[in-house]
């Protein structure tokens, strides 16, 4: 060891991983596609309000941000959102598409043009919404998902196919969109078109499945006219999730379906490839794409099992070769144009960047939103996968990043404090992947442990599944299986372990602190802290049912609704909690945390609340995220007794 390296207490090493850094670098590149030869694809911009703009790559390697502030491509469908932007080359010059998020309308525009509205605005609940377009030139149009409000709360609303004019007419005119289906699904995926145009296929579903239980998928002929003949189901169930839908160059149907219990592709019904991996995974946001048809014959896919590679499937044999590189992890969006595939990877040492794989050579490359090593990658968390044992013998998956910094160590008799991390969903999971939001705790001196708790996708059907009317009660006792794990190893400190997720993951906290003792304290990030209420109204329409495969019928056991809720058992809490909140939230709502809250009166438990006005449910403003990483930090700074040089202190109520 050399003489540089210092003796200080975990917690209070010097990190160049400020909270500014950690959100200059929050999010990650999205909804990549081609425009002609030029590949294009959103970026956030956490130091413009959060926005989102849409970047275009020359053909002579240059970037270049399309449009500027305060343009936001950014769809609400289902309020996560969707492909927002669609793109050709026409008359030479690129032709694009695209929802801006202040005013949900569909505008076009061509570089050296101001953008056009081509949907109006309705004044009806939440307006008129769009996503996942397609260009129909033949027809002077646009094909996408529109989701109308019909009053003023947050389930009156119809989900269908619709045609926009390309040529601005329906910019004031309701009535000039044409629909394409009727409402027979509550929700649709957008339409993908046959390469002949003579048929069209989409995914729907409805309450009380969420897209991940069951999935219909639908197909229809085409008229010369443009309209939709004789909608089928074709494949799909109340059992069976399909994923997503495509065409192959030949015409044949592509989907990813989990029948087997694992999403894996089927070719006009028949397996692809059948394999204990997924090939597919949860939408959650409206044109996530798992695979992408090129026009060789070949699939270009990103598929594996707790972690995602980007291959290439040869569906003739099943093989797949996958790109070479240091991608580790690989986003739902993929685009392919001839030869060439665009997708969104990254690493444990790279955060996530557009990358572009040469099918021909085999060659990936980095062409956008390229990582840039802004402190010195020593300083970068070292993660560990691990598996772990939790009740009943069954697996639990987890990253574990240990407490790192190059310059400095803890003294030998010291164990480290460690946070358990629960991410949101709950049908999701926590990529392998850098977050400088980790490295600005890891590189203090302060473990993280992420846990893909029962009920996270990337493990199956069945791992998925663990968390049916389980929810509060899987994923707590995993966390807490974890987190006691790494103490009994000698891995952390015992008695200084905390808890923290975001909106699901708030959940899993705030359920943590009420229903167990691991904990010496706990951060609550824009939470369902009530699940009555959220289940009766208070959230949006897509996960406004999502509690009935979650806990179970609200009909049937209401009493399991309260027994879980922290909101009923705010008499349990007695570790210091930070609670934080967008107000502009319709997903989980601010008054879930002040009825909490009020129940917390006159408790004496040490607690803060920072509510942020212009923020939804995630954080995007770089002021926003500085503020919340920092009141976090100083929430495990008093409790476990740390002394992080620099950070304002957060003053906790009584």
């Amino acid at each position: 060891m050399g003489d540089d390296v210092q003796t200080l207490p975990y917690g209070s090493w010097p990190s160049p991983i400020d909270a500014a850094l950690a959100a200059a670098h929050d999010g990650h590149p999205e909804w990549a596609g081609f425009v002609g030869d030029e590949a294009w694809w959103t970026e956030p911009r956490p130091t413009e309000g959060g926005r989102r703009t849409l970047v275009r790559r020359r053909a002579d390697g240059s970037e270049e941000s399309v449009l500027p502030a305060p343009w936001n491509v950014r769809s609400r469908v289902i309020e996560y959102g969707g492909q927002p932007w669609a793109g050709v080359v026409q008359h030479g010059r690129p032709l694009v598409v695209f929802v801006n998020f202040a005013d949900q309308r569909l505008y076009r525009y061509e570089p050296g043009g101001e953008p056009r509205p081509l949907t109006p605005v309705s004044l009806v609940g939440g307006g008129l919404r769009w996503a996942d377009p397609v260009l129909r030139l033949d027809l002077g149009e646009v094909w996408c998902v529109l989701e109308e409000f019909t009053g003023d709360g947050p389930t009156d609303v119809r989900r269908v196919l619709a045609a926009v004019p390309l040529d601005g007419s329906a910019a004031q005119d309701r009535d000039a969109v044409r629909e394409l289906t009727d409402a027979r699904h509550r929700f649709v995926t957008g339409p993908r078109i046959s390469p002949d145009g003579r048929h069209v296929a989409w995914l729907g579903w409805d309450h009380p499945r969420m897209p991940w239980d069951g999935t219909e998928l639908v197909l229809a002929a085409v008229a010369d006219d443009g309209a939709l003949r004789e909608p089928r189901t074709v494949a799909g169930g109340p059992e069976e999730s399909i994923a997503q839908v495509d065409w192959d160059r030949d015409g044949a149907l592509l989907y990813a379906s989990d029948r087997t219990g694992w999403w894996n592709l089927y070719r006009d019904g028949e397996p692809v490839c059948p394999r204990e991996e997924e090939f597919g995974g949860p939408l959650w946001k409206l044109g996530q794409r798992w695979f992408a048809p090129l026009a060789s014959g070949l699939i270009a896919v990103v598929h594996g099992r707790g972690a995602t590679a980007l291959g290439i499937l040869d569906p003739e044999t099943g093989e797949v070769v996958d790109a070479a590189g240091p991608w580790t992890e690989f986003a739902p969006t993929l685009a392919v144009h001839g030869e060439r595939v665009v997708a969104v990877g990254a690493s444990p040492r790279s955060a996530y960047e557009v990358v572009e794989l040469d099918t021909r050579t085999g060659r990936a490359r980095v062409i956008g939103a390229g990582h840039d090593d802004s402190v010195d990658p020593a300083y970068y968390p070292e993660p560990q996968i691990r598996t772990f044992t939790g009740p009943a013998g069954r697996e639990i998956h987890a990253h574990i990043y240990p407490p790192h910094h190059p310059g400095c160590v803890a003294p030998g008799d010291e164990l480290p404090p460690y946070v358990v991390w629960a991410h949101g969903g709950p049908t999701s999971r926590a990529p392998l992947v850098l977050d400088l939001s980790i490295a600005y705790f890891t590189s203090r001196g302060i473990g993280v442990a992420e846990v893909n708790y029962g009920g996270s996708t990337g493990h199956g059907r069945e791992y998925r599944n663990r968390l049916r009317e389980q929810w509060g009660v899987v994923d707590v006792e995993d966390c807490a299986a974890v987190a006691l794990a790494l103490a009994d190893e000698g891995t952390a400190d015992r008695d200084r372990l905390a808890i923290r997720g975001g909106s699901a993951g708030g959940w899993t906290a705030a359920a943590s602190l009420t229903a167990t003792d691991v904990y010496a304290c706990g951060t609550i990030v824009y939470p369902i802290l009530d699940l009555a209420g959220w289940g009766e109204g208070e959230t949006h329409d897509f996960e406004s049912q999502y509690l009935e495969t979650l806990v179970g019928p609200l009909a049937e056991v209401p009493a399991r609704y309260a027994e879980r809720s922290p909101t009923e058992h705010a008499d349990r809490i007695t570790a210091p909690f930070l609670l934080l909140q967008g107000l502009d939230d319709v997903i989980c709502p601010p008054a879930q945390c002040e009825r909490f809250l009020s129940r917390m009166e006159g408790r004496r438990v040490p607690h803060a609340y920072i509510a942020f006005e212009g923020e939804g449910h995630g954080f995007r403003r770089a002021d926003t995220m500085i503020r919340a990483l920092e009141a976090e930090l100083s929430l495990y700074a008093q409790v476990f007794v740390l002394n992080p040089p620099g950070i304002p202190t957060l003053e906790l109520s009584k």
